[in-house]
């Protein structure tokens, strides 16, 4: 598994305590991922209020729910779009917990 540098981003060892790029110090207790990541709280509200069109879904990196979500709306003249509604709704209550990578969504 690699690990990333959590100022810079670089990729490292998973052994150095320093990164080798911008020589900032690594927090020993937890890796890099779990202190970022996308916001469950911008996802859910996304979904919500623009979820007609995939807005959240294009945040958290699902491209292809995106785009099948503008379709449908377009289709069903936009009653489709109750299903990006419901999707912010279970972001918001922590059904749908990870973006397209599978990183968990931070509070």
């Amino acid at each position: 598994m690699a690990k990333f540098c959590i100022s810079c981003g670089k990729e490292m060892e998973d052994n150095q305590q320093f990164c080798p790029s911008c020589g900032s110090a690594q927090n020993a207790g937890a890796p890099a991922a779990a202190k970022e990541g996308k916001s469950k709280m911008a996802a859910g509200l996304l979904g919500l209020f623009l979820g007609a069109w995939g807005i959240h879904n294009f945040y958290l990196g699902n491209t292809g729910r995106g785009i099948a979500q503008i379709i449908v709306t377009i289709v069903t003249c936009g009653v489709g779009g109750l299903w990006g509604f419901i999707e912010g709704i279970l972001i918001l209550t922590g059904s749908i917990n990870t973006d397209a990578d599978g990183k968990p969504l931070v509070d």
